[in-house]
């Protein structure tokens, strides 16, 4: 933990603990020194670095990294991003297209016209496409598919076989074989070879998963993010390169993409911390961020760059007056998971917030239904381009973890070397 007045509070002494208390003793000042890489005279909380986030920190990534394609996979759009190095943000290639599940269904629905069994197989994706299936079956026709492809209907397979889905591991005779992804790396690299754009060096990508979970998934969702508030608060340490076994979504997306993954939540708050105004608004007092998608509305509590709080629900079931009743009895903590999930939304969570925080009344709002609560809190448009928040945010997420990484490697090596030669460090 940190604190300006008594520095990296930890059970355990790390070096850059060491370092910044040895800082601290030694020139009074409550920030890291110019030799460190960091600004004179600004805060440093753990793990967040405020140097310009979008320029300095991304751009000495992709210095090192090359080209990252970045990838944020909602229910109605996919929106993607190749971040080239040597070249400013405004300029990166961009693009919104239909979401896979979206193009699954369409395909469901044409073989449903044309009366054909369909056999569904891949791996497991995002929901979207249980009211094709429903359709197909309830006209007499077949649906057959494997156990990975069945889970993007339900985890539990007795369920899903009520639905009346046959599964097996091989296509039926005469059916229509209709294969499941969320990520098609055939598609989107033939599209930047055919673009004359460079092939890309990583892949980060990011989809909401509830998690395996037959008793129900949207609990499970919760006590995930419940999980995450209370092992880190930073967000930017939410992006998995090693997925938890559970979120079998995820884990899918990870394979195909051979890169980190993350929830679109994770996503869609590291868009607003590309927001500089919004972070240092942060450090000033508590503030809500609402990103208001196409199916699902996610708002966290935001206090000096850290999250104490996160609230989901879904878009069409909840109003203007019904969210503004809901955020204020979150900002307040007193907005139950139970009752969330009453109203069929996913919930709250919650971590003990600093009291210094105030109220967290001051609200911003970003996501392609914005306009639904128009009033609520002031609109803002990440790096200038509101679809592509998602993208932004993973991009800016992933130059953060590295730059961390580094700095904790370096000040490890200089506490070292200090030690070596008999300097005191605290």
């Amino acid at each position: 933990m940190y604190r300006p007045d008594q520095g990296f509070l930890h059970t355990k002494a790390t070096p850059t603990a060491l370092l910044f208390n040895f800082h601290r003793e030694r020139t009074g000042k409550v920030s890291f020194p110019r030799w460190l890489g960091s600004k004179t005279g600004q805060r440093f909380p753990q793990g967040f670095y405020a140097d310009d986030v979008m320029n300095e920190t991304v751009e000495h990534f992709l210095t090192q990294t090359g080209p990252v394609f970045c990838l944020d996979i909602g229910s109605g759009t996919q929106d993607a991003l190749l971040a080239l190095p040597n070249e400013s943000l405004y300029n990166w290639p961009r693009w919104v297209f239909p979401s896979p599940a979206r193009r699954i269904a369409h395909l469901i629905h044409e073989a449903t016209e044309k009366k054909r069994d369909i056999f569904l197989f891949g791996s497991t994706m995002g929901g979207g496409i249980g009211e094709a299936v429903t359709r197909h079956i309830a006209l007499g026709l077949k649906v057959y598919a494997t156990e990975a492809a069945a889970a993007t209907l339900h985890d539990d397979q007795k369920r899903v076989q009520a639905m009346g889905i046959e599964l097996r591991e091989c296509c039926p005779q005469r059916a229509y074989p209709i294969h499941l992804a969320d990520f098609s790396q055939e598609f989107w690299f033939n599209l930047l070879t055919m673009l004359n754009l460079p092939l890309p060096s990583l892949t980060i990508a990011s989809a909401q998963d509830h998690g395996f979970s037959p008793a129900g998934n949207r609990t499970f969702r919760m006590q995930t993010w419940k999980t995450l508030l209370c092992e880190s608060k930073e967000i930017s340490s939410w992006i998995y390169h090693t997925v938890p076994k559970p979120l079998t979504r995820l884990a899918a997306l990870a394979q195909s993409t051979a890169g980190p993954v993350a929830d679109t939540g994770t996503s869609a708050l590291l868009g607003f911390l590309c927001e500089q105004s919004l972070v240092d608004r942060s450090f000033r007092e508590g503030i809500t961020l609402v990103n208001a998608g196409n199916t699902h509305i996610l708002a966290a509590l935001l206090y000096q760059g850290r999250v104490f709080g996160l609230y989901e629900q879904h878009t069409g079931l909840v109003d203007k007056d019904h969210l503004s009743r809901d955020l204020h009895d979150f900002r307040l903590g007193w907005l139950p998971i139970e009752q969330v999930q009453e109203e069929r939304g996913h919930g709250t969570a919650y971590a003990e917030r600093p009291q210094e925080a105030g109220s967290f009344d001051a609200t911003f709002i970003t996501g392609p239904a914005r306009e639904k609560y128009a009033g609520l809190g002031r609109f803002t448009n990440p790096c200038g381009d509101m679809m592509q928040a998602g993208c932004f945010g993973l991009i800016h997420g992933l130059a953060s973890q590295h730059q961390k990484n580094s700095r904790e490697n370096t000040l490890w090596w200089m506490s070292t070397i200090w030690q070596k030669h008999g300097h005191a460090i605290i």
